[in-house]
């Protein structure tokens, strides 16, 4: 197996991203206005030591493989050679236009041989002394301060304004990324409105999260929102018009999702859309996926869009998203009540962004993915080629840029370095799971009613009951990968669990009720939040995320390996599809 050492692997990729930089796309940013009415907080808890970033503008990464996530050096045979298989989640056969079809990567630890010593080393850490040292009432009182929103004022905004000279990468005296708008206050149709009453545009969501890391049991709750261009939103003559917005939001997740859609009772003839595909111009109350171009079948979007389209301004297929489309969300800590209900904190640990700034079709993403395997096969040991910078964030191949504020060392909100978004570009691109580069929109909730899955943010999945998700197979999404993976976490960590759906005695009980409602999975025992709390409260400390941001209590050397051997097999035989 051929081989290089890391600081030439870590030149190569300095060198990648410099090039990258200079022909980063400069597609235009969507500004003006981000969550509770709290206190934004800028002095450090008593218990924080001033280590703070070594450079966030630096293009050379320490890790040049830190596009592969931690949860890849997971050992798969336990101390008895029990096989556990949490790499289903991600690599996995994939319909068009994702051609990635990664199944094959269930069943062996197929790295460059520089990745084989795993740089994850926050995984190691006994941070159990220094969490029973800090006070839980500090780690409540600090995740309870917002340090997104402060009234009317967005605080990374007043940052990014007042712009330090480390985050001006190009010296052009002004911030050149994207800059928050949302301002997470949202009406019953989950639209989200600035203080003084005008819409953002962004649309928040609910949506299963994939097993494992995503779930608040394993460390953090979320909010998703998604918006579409300024065309999408206006009717035939240019007037915003939120139902047009709302039939064409229906529209793009029919396509993404492969399946029709409930929408409100509409009159097609108005729109000039036969929107539900019966043949004729009436009343239609869902939209219908229907897409075969080859024989004449294909859908359309409606009001402004729908003549963008006609003239090639906007494209539209099964699969994929309008170039424009945006994603932004948000990672927050758990928030313990005096009643012990564990819900999102007002504090952030991380707002992303995405932006899909080209459009390409099938043909040049089956070429790219191509392209990518040939890479592969002839430099086996190359990092992943990522192109981005502080201020833009990183380009991803298949047309999206993706970009990423995290708490300093203070807790407030920051740019990403290069580095630190390369983990986020490495999930999102050239994996079998993802639609489009993306996850959450393809598991937007959804039913017969119209108004399914757009949250308001007062109710929430977690609000509810909330049954299992179920798979292609017929079978519970959730039920199945503690059956598969045999814990409830890809690091087998998660004692809670373990307890309660692996080895209690009430454990087939208990997986069984998932079928009516997944939330005693989901959610943390109160305990077990202020725990996680406190250990990624250690990492902003130490502003280690080069590390790992895995909020890990205890070390983890009996499931995940510190050094892998290339090409092992993984005991898995036959891969999940």
């Amino acid at each position: 197996m051929a081989s290089i050492d890391h600081r030439k692997a870590a030149l190569f990729g300095a060198v990648l991203s410099l090039c990258a930089s200079v022909v980063m796309d400069t597609a235009a940013q969507q500004g003006s206005s981000a969550e509770a009415d709290t206190q934004v907080t800028s002095s450090p808890p008593p218990w924080s030591s001033d280590l703070g970033p070594a450079d966030l503008a630096s293009i050379v990464p320490e890790n040049p493989f830190a596009a592969i996530p931690p949860q890849c050096y997971t050992k798969t045979r336990d101390a008895t050679g029990t096989v556990h298989n949490p790499c289903y989640t991600c690599h996995v056969d994939s319909p068009a236009p994702n051609y990635a079809n990664d199944s094959d990567l269930q069943t062996a630890y197929d790295f460059p041989d520089p990745a084989a010593h795993n740089a994850w080393t926050n995984l190691f850490k006994d941070r159990r002394a220094a969490i029973a040292a800090m006070p839980d009432g500090q780690i409540a009182a600090y995740v309870a301060r917002s340090n997104y929103r402060n009234g009317d004022r967005l605080a990374l905004n007043e940052r990014l304004n007042a712009l330090p000279p480390e985050w001006d990468t190009d010296k052009d005296g002004k911030w050149d990324g994207y800059r928050p708008d949302i301002w997470l206050s949202f009406d019953k149709e989950g639209y989200d409105h600035a203080p003084d009453g005008s819409l953002t545009f962004w649309r928040n969501y609910d949506y299963a999260p994939l097993p494992g890391s995503f779930w608040p049991a394993n460390g953090s709750f979320d909010d998703v929102a998604i918006r579409l261009p300024a065309l999408f939103r206006t009717d035939a003559d240019g007037r915003t018009d939120l139902s047009i917005y709302g039939l064409n939001l229906a529209i793009v997740e029919a396509l993404v999702k492969r399946r029709h859609i409930a929408i409100e009772p509409t009159d097609e003839t108005a729109l000039g859309v036969d929107l539900n595909h019966d043949g004729r111009l009436g009343i239609a109350s869902h939209v219908a996926y229907a897409f075969d171009p080859r024989n004449g079948i294909n859908m359309s979007y409606v009001g402004t869009a729908k003549t963008a389209l006609e003239r090639g301004e906007t494209h539209l297929a099964a699969g994929l998203f309008p170039e424009g489309t945006e994603f932004v969300h948000s990672l927050r800590y758990l928030a313990v009540g005096k009643d012990g209900a564990v819900t999102p904190a007002p504090r952030m640990k991380e707002l992303r962004y995405a932006i899909k700034a080209r459009w390409f079709d099938y043909w040049p993403l089956r070429e790219t993915a191509l392209k990518e395997l040939r890479e592969a096969v002839d430099n086996p040991d190359f990092p992943e080629r990522f192109f981005g910078s502080l201020e833009r964030g990183i380009s991803l191949k298949e047309g999206w840029r993706f970009q990423g504020f995290i708490e300093d060392v203070n807790g407030d909100l920051r740019p990403q370095s290069s580095e630190e978004t390369m983990t986020c570009a490495g999930c999102h691109g050239g994996i079998g799971r993802t639609v489009d580069s993306t996850f959450s929109f393809a598991r937007k909730m959804d039913d017969d009613r119209a108004e399914a899955g757009w949250q308001s943010g007062e109710s929430s999945a977690y609000s509810h009951p909330f049954p299992d998700p179920v798979g292609q197979d017929g079978k519970g999404e959730y039920a199945e990968y503690l059956r598969r993976n045999g814990a409830g976490d890809e690091f087998r960590s998660n004692v809670e669990i373990l307890r309660r759906y692996v080895f209690g005695k009430n454990a087939a009980q208990n997986v069984a009720a998932l079928a009516k409602d997944v939330r005693p999975l989901l959610l943390p025992s109160p305990d077990r939040a202020t725990e996680l709390n406190k250990a990624y409260r250690l990492i902003v400390e130490e502003q280690s995320f080069d590390k790992g941001r895995m909020p890990v209590v205890a070390p983890l050397d009996e499931t995940v390996h510190q050094n892998v051997e290339i090409g092992e097999k993984t005991g898995i035989e036959t891969p999940v599809e």
